[in-house]
């Protein structure tokens, strides 16, 4: 007769908590079954493994050992198993801003899914410079970097911002080829007439006045502005880059702002193989 190894789960329950109904608990299983797997067990020993009293039963002592030598074994097999798990995972949450998420993301994401038809991909809206360790995802991408501690932080690409507008406002308004008629159109502003303030002062136009123009809380809805023709938007060249290509959106400036900062993508220093190959995908999109 083999060892019955079905039943050293319910006995190792069962020992730990002194209960076969706490072990039925613990197990989703009856306490019949807790007791039918014990008394099958103890026949393969041909000894009582538990002493059974009135409150309940006790481990009997000379059963105390092997049970210790279970629980230790079932919590590295469990140990194991979640590293096991973990390395074969095939499922990713990627958190986005959704800038980058609209543009670069979700446009392509079809490609690597096609690729990789056992990953499945979750996209949640993350918050610029957010940390990596603050979204519980498995993959950020946003504005700035991200410092901490065992974490992999690569650049996606600049920030640099310059002035654009859509083909139909400048048929509308001429060429804007100065500075100053720039300052002169419809400005559109990204959550802070700040940054105009900015290039402004940069590209050497004096002014004095507040900054008028609607305000845009997301840069999407700027964006979509922009291209509609409401204005003269400042935007970050290379996210807009299709948009530009396309001939969406046409760059009035040469003069940039922020060219000092960059958007990326963060992601755990030891990560899954489909982390990895999500990463390694997602910098190859936007090269």
């Amino acid at each position: 007769m083999t060892l019955p190894f079905g039943a050293l789960r319910a006995f190792e329950a069962a020992a730990r908590l002194s209960s076969f109904s706490r072990a039925g608990d613990e197990l989703r299983v009856t306490h019949a079954a807790i007791s039918h797997q014990i008394r099958h067990l103890e026949e393969w020993f041909g000894r009582a493994l538990f002493l059974r009293e009135k409150r309940g039963v006790r481990l009997a002592p000379e059963a105390k050992r092997f049970a210790e030598i279970l629980s230790s074994s079932f919590e590295r097999i469990s140990a194991e198993a979640e590293l096991l798990k973990l390395s074969t995972r095939s499922e990713i949450t990627v958190a986005c801003i959704p800038s980058i998420a609209t543009r670069w993301l979700i446009p392509s994401l079809g490609d690597f899914l096609a690729g990789h038809p056992d990953v499945t991909i979750k996209v949640v809206y993350a918050m610029a410079e957010q940390r990596l360790r603050e979204t519980g995802c498995d993959i950020l991408i946003t504005l700035g970097a991200d410092t901490s501690e065992g974490v992999v932080c690569q650049p996606l690409f600049s920030r640099a911002a310059r002035p654009v507008a859509s083909p139909r406002y400048l048929e509308r308004k001429g060429s804007l080829p100065q500075a100053t008629q720039i300052a002169a159109a419809d400005l559109l502003h990204d959550e802070t007439a700040a940054h105009w303030a900015q290039w402004l002062d940069k590209a050497g136009v004096p002014f004095t006045q507040t900054l008028k123009g609607p305000v845009f809380q997301d840069f999407n809805l700027l964006a979509t502005a922009v291209i509609a023709g409401h204005g003269v938007a400042l935007c970050p060249v290379e996210l807009c880059r299709r948009e530009i290509e396309s001939g969406d959106l046409v760059i009035l400036s040469d003069i940039p702002i922020l060219e000092h900062e960059n958007y990326f993508l963060i992601r755990k220093a030891s990560p899954q193989k489909s982390i990895s190959a999500f990463s390694t995908w997602f910098k190859s999109v936007i090269e």
